[in-house]
């Protein structure tokens, strides 16, 4: 495991980001937040799939008004997203928000930062200064690392001015490089923790890579309380690629099974991708996922020549044959499956093993 730079900690709703803890998964609503009934609807599922923190929208007064009756209906920690309209803020605290996001670059007004803080300090509730590359203060609009590291803290030190030191740190840039140094360069001068992103990195696909690259090189530096993968497409992907990462990393991740399969290759006589996914989305459905309360390195090999061996390192392993598999359990040989049933049988034999 990569050891943690530790952090001051901050916490939200039941939720502690910073010092020890472990690393939190965070997403973003994509519904209007003032449809109240679609915005819970999302918010459940993204709980559902592992989300710890989530984040949505106020972009005018009726927004930060149906914070009350979303928080009132869902169990995770709430944020509210500010742009522009310190109001918006202090209207999304009174109504329950959990903690704010405020973007520095453009909420440039002192006074109005002051107001914010204050009703935030009487409600005992955090602030996440948001900077991003393309929303630097303007004396700071340089994009590089040493930019938004000053950007950043020219906004800090306005809140350490009003006593206020209840502080979450995001600095995310669109170029890893650049994420990577502020994020770095951020730690070692300052203790705040750090909400770890690559800003706008893409569609599911190519922002999956990015984000995997650009968050993953951060972490490994120790630096990192909690993140966001920001992708062009469902927040449930978001939160599944957070727990992946996390779990890749062994940085928790909130997932019992360590899943191995081979690329495949001419050599298969089953069809392998197929049931890799099969297994693979089984395993990880809500359903049988609650069955797991214990680590379990699970592994679908195509063929005889790496599969045996490879299975037999798992606790269960699955190695294909001609139209049929092999089921492996601690290295052991324990019976063949045939093609038709084989995936149905593998897991309820990972069921069981989780039990035994």
């Amino acid at each position: 495991m990569f050891l943690r730079e530790k952090t001051r900690k901050v916490t939200v709703g039941d939720v502690t980001i910073g010092g020890s803890c472990r690393i939190s998964v965070q997403s973003m609503t994509n519904t209007d937040t003032r449809n109240v009934a679609a915005t819970i609807a999302q918010i459940r599922e993204l709980e559902e799939a592992g989300c710890d923190i989530i984040r949505v929208a106020v972009p005018d007064m009726e927004a930060a008004t149906c914070i009350k009756d979303i928080k009132s209906a869902i169990k995770l920690p709430l944020v509210a997203d500010i742009h522009f309209d310190y109001r918006l803020a202090i209207e999304s605290i009174k109504n329950g928000a959990d903690k704010i996001r405020i973007n520095p670059g453009n909420m440039a007004d002192e006074d109005h930062i002051k107001a914010v803080v204050d009703c935030a300090k009487e409600y005992h509730i955090p602030i996440r200064v948001g900077v991003n590359s393309g929303s630097l203060p303007k004396l700071y609009n340089e994009k590089t690392a040493e930019s938004v590291v000053a950007g950043a803290y020219s906004q800090i030190e306005i809140l350490e001015k009003y006593d206020f030191e209840d502080i979450v740190v995001s600095l995310k840039c669109s170029d890893i490089e650049t994420s990577y140094l502020s994020y770095k360069l951020f730690a070692e001068k300052y203790d705040y923790p750090l909400h770890v992103g690559i800003t706008e990195a893409g569609t599911v696909f190519s922002g999956t890579i990015k984000s995997c690259a650009g968050i993953g090189s951060i972490l490994s530096l120790g630096i990192g309380d909690t993140i966001r993968v920001s992708l062009t497409g469902n927040p449930l992907e978001e939160v599944k690629v957070g727990r992946e990462l996390l779990h890749s990393m062994n940085l928790g991740g909130n997932k019992k099974v360590t899943f191995v399969s081979c690329p495949s290759c001419g050599r298969c006589r089953i069809d392998l991708i197929k049931t890799a996914c099969e297994i693979e989305e089984a395993l990880n459905s809500p359903g049988v996922s609650s069955q797991i309360s214990r680590p379990i390195t699970v592994a679908v090999m195509g063929c005889a020549v790496n599969g045996p061996g490879e299975a037999r390192h798992a606790d269960i392993g699955l190695c294909g044959g001609n139209g049929e598999a092999l089921l492996f359990k601690k290295g052991q040989i324990v019976c063949k499956l045939p093609s038709k049933t084989m995936v149905e049988t593998f897991v309820q034999s990972v069921i069981d093993y989780a039990a035994e």
